[in-house]
């Protein structure tokens, strides 16, 4: 049995800090992932960032209602369901993403939790695990399934690495020249033809 891993900002939504930096005009905002390797070291960044400049959940939550999938990202996923079990492997919030997850069909989602004061202050950010998306990897192939994944950060590269096939998308130059060992697509149809490719039972 195979499963499909997906990384889901910058993969089938935009990314939501991106997005929310734009509309404030906070720059440093616009790090992720694919700038700063350490999750730890960018979320207490962002966190500080929001305090200073007195931004919570509902001003996130108001730029997110306002965003859609990248455009192909409904029908490749739905593609993808139609061939391989999908789980959604994302560094990302419930929180953030739920108002996206009902625009691509409601897939299955694994991420993590923020603790919100009631005047809507971030006040913390409660990760599921350690290396959440390696961890999941490793527990969906001790459950005997060949997992395939793709992904477009350094934060999801343990992921790749763990997975039976590994697959960047949407990748950053640097990230692609730091870990050529994934082959790199950039389009939904490539994104297509690698998970036929690296599947050991589909050939349509």
């Amino acid at each position: 049995m195979e499963l499909a891993c997906l990384d889901l900002e910058g993969v089938l939504i935009p990314e939501i800090w991106i997005a929310f930096a734009e509309k404030t005009g906070i720059e440093e905002l616009k790090a992720t992932t694919r700038d700063i390797p350490d999750y730890d070291v960018l979320m207490k960044q962002r966190l500080r960032l929001l305090d200073q400049h007195g931004y919570g959940l509902p001003q996130i939550q108001e730029v997110i209602g306002e965003l859609d999938p990248l455009p192909g990202a409904r029908d490749f996923l739905d593609w993808l369901r139609e061939r391989f079990q999908v789980v959604i492997l994302s560094d990302t919030f419930y929180e953030f993403a739920m108002p996206l997850m009902k625009k691509l069909g409601y897939p299955t989602l694994l991420c993590h939790k923020l603790e919100v004061a009631e005047n809507g202050q971030i006040t913390n950010y409660l990760l599921r695990q350690r290396d959440p998306k390696r961890q999941s990897v490793r527990a969906f192939q001790l459950l005997n399934y060949r997992v395939i994944a793709a992904g477009d950060s350094y934060n999801d590269t343990t992921m790749l690495a763990q997975a039976d096939r590994g697959i960047l998308f949407h990748a950053p130059q640097n990230v692609i020249d730091e870990f050529p060992q994934f082959p790199a697509v950039h389009t939904f149809d490539d994104l297509k033809r690698a998970f036929l490719e690296a599947s050991v039972i589909h050939d349509d």
